[in-house]
């Protein structure tokens, strides 16, 4: 049985030309926009492109979406997210043990990488971030001013933590030069909490969960080994 997924170009699998490898998110998991273990809920309206998945926790624990369940019992629609919703509780649920390993696995390997660039202070608010691994032990921020990401088409950013990482209200993430969200990654033990108004940009594995408050929007991908809560958020797949 295959799940009815949106899956990642072959040109972002690859990338070693500039000296930071992208982070191999896997081929199920890839064709996913948010995923979680324990629950997606979200306070209407949010609007989701692509597919989303809880598990192991049953559907029951993705809230706030109005599910329909499809004729085949292999997946739910919501007018909330343009494409499926599927669960462990749903036909073929078993897949979705592949598709969370493969969640693990991109975390473990983005929080693995050895440090390659550095800057002044963790909060990156009104700073411009080159291609590199960059590697914080307290919360990393976004405040008084906007993050850019300067870099080729296949320039690859990983930003490391331990704690959390905090974007305040009204900030934006900025991609400039060629750079690609699909080559951000955000690699995040804590939690991650976008402020309203924002916009973020990247690939978010976070050990712990994820919150977009009302007004916030993401053109990334959301992957928490905990739970996913949007507010009226708008969360698109690169």
């Amino acid at each position: 049985m295959k799940l009815n997924l949106f899956f990642l170009s072959a040109a972002a699998m690859v990338n070693a030309a500039y000296g930071t490898d992208t982070v191999d998110l896997g081929s199920d998991a890839g064709g996913f926009v948010v995923l979680a273990k324990t629950g997606i809920s979200t306070v209407p309206q949010s609007l989701i492109t692509g597919n989303i998945a809880a598990s192991p926790i049953a559907s029951t624990a993705i809230t706030g979406f109005t599910l329909i369940i499809d004729s085949s019992n292999m997946f739910s629609t919501s007018t909330q997210v343009t494409g499926n919703v599927y669960a462990p509780d749903y036909t073929g649920g078993s897949d979705l043990i592949t598709v969370i390993s493969q969640m693990e696995t991109a975390y473990d390997d983005a929080a693995s990488r050895d440090t390659s660039a550095s800057v002044a202070d963790s909060n990156l608010g009104g700073q411009t971030l080159e291609s590199g691994v960059y590697t914080f032990d307290v919360d990393v921020s976004i405040s008084g001013g906007d993050l850019t990401f300067s870099g080729s088409a296949t320039d690859v950013f990983i930003i490391q933590t331990s704690k959390n990482v905090i974007q305040a209200a009204a900030t934006n993430v900025i991609l400039a030069g060629g750079a690609k969200a699909e080559n951000i990654f955000w690699s995040v033990a804590g939690t991650v909490n976008v402020g309203a108004g924002s916009h973020l940009e990247g690939i978010i594995l976070a050990k712990t969960g994820v919150t977009f408050i009302t007004g916030s929007s993401l053109n990334g991908r959301v992957f928490s080994q905990t739970a996913v809560t949007l507010q009226m958020a708008v969360i698109t797949q690169p």
